[in-house]
């Protein structure tokens, strides 16, 4: 049975007196906490001004132990100063100042040899680009001329090499002309061989160098391009180089030059007629590159 002066149970409280009950308790709650926050800001000022943290009132020192979670707090700070202290101190270690140090080095090991790598790439390319000048754009090859040899079963061709860039000298390996014949729609190659005394090899051009070859056209059903010309092709392959003793630095050279070139036994007359040419017909004529 319930006191007549005592509230009745919660059990015999509906769900919307409980809800009433509680928001009540929770509002009483609140009050005290701030009675409480009150009554320590008047304790600090009867200490009238001393210095922060000297010494509290007795009373304002209880209140403040007494808070809740306190101990809990104060635990927790102390852990966190502990994690960030064992999180940082490592940087103090000995070995790990070391280690930092390796890796910096090797880093900027690394850093100095792709440097170096990319500046001898560089200075590389820069030779190639001299080198390709050298060999196409400051070497200049030509046919001189091409003559019956006085066996008249054979001709002789002189070529010429010009050095464009006197002040730098090339060296151009030379190898024999190879010399070929249009027969159908086939080119086929005839014998040809430098003259006797001179063999091809390497030469040291500044100037201009005048070579030879001997070569003997000897088929018999070769193609008429033009009416009384046989139709040929001189081979010239070269290797070239801006040093007597070239590494790799090295550059191949090969040129294709055509000409009509009139067959020994030649009708000269005919020629004339067939091609209505005033006097008398040439030996070669030379053609444009194809």
């Amino acid at each position: 049975m319930n006191h007549p002066d005592q509230p009745p149970g919660l059990n015999a409280r509906s769900d919307a007196e409980k809800d009433e009950l509680i928001v009540s308790l929770q509002r009483d709650l609140e009050r005290e906490r701030v009675l409480r926050r009150r009554f320590e800001q008047k304790l600090l000022e009867l200490d009238n001004g001393a210095a922060a943290g000297a010494r509290l009132h007795p009373l304002l020192a209880r209140l403040r132990d007494a808070e809740p979670n306190k101990r809990a707090r104060t635990h927790s700070t102390s852990r966190a100063k502990f994690r960030l202290g064992g999180a940082f101190g490592f940087l103090r270690s000995g070995v790990v100042i070391g280690a930092i140090a390796v890796v910096s080095l090797l880093f900027g090991l690394d850093y100095g040899i792709g440097r170096y790598q990319q500046f001898k790439l560089e200075q590389k390319r820069q030779t190639e680009l001299r080198l390709e000048r050298a060999a196409y754009a400051n070497l200049l090859v030509e046919v001189v001329g091409v003559a019956y040899e006085p066996d008249r079963r054979s001709y002789r061709l002189k070529m010429a090499l010009q050095n464009l860039d006197s002040e730098h000298a090339i060296y151009v390996m030379l190898n024999p002309v190879r010399v070929f014949e249009q027969a159908g729609l086939v080119w086929k190659e005839v014998p040809a061989l430098a003259p006797d005394g001179h063999a091809m090899g390497t030469v040291k051009l500044t100037d201009r160098y005048l070579f030879e070859t001997i070569f003997e056209p000897n088929l018999k059903d070769w193609s008429e391009l033009m009416p009384g010309y046989m139709h040929v092709r001189f081979d010239n392959d070269m290797l070239i180089s801006q040093r007597s003793e070239p590494d790799d630095d090295i550059v191949a050279r090969k040129d294709p030059y055509y000409v009509y070139l009139k067959p020994l036994d030649a009708d000269n007359e005919a020629i004339r007629k067939r091609m209505n040419y005033p006097g008398e017909p040439p030996i070669y004529i030379p053609m444009p590159p194809h």
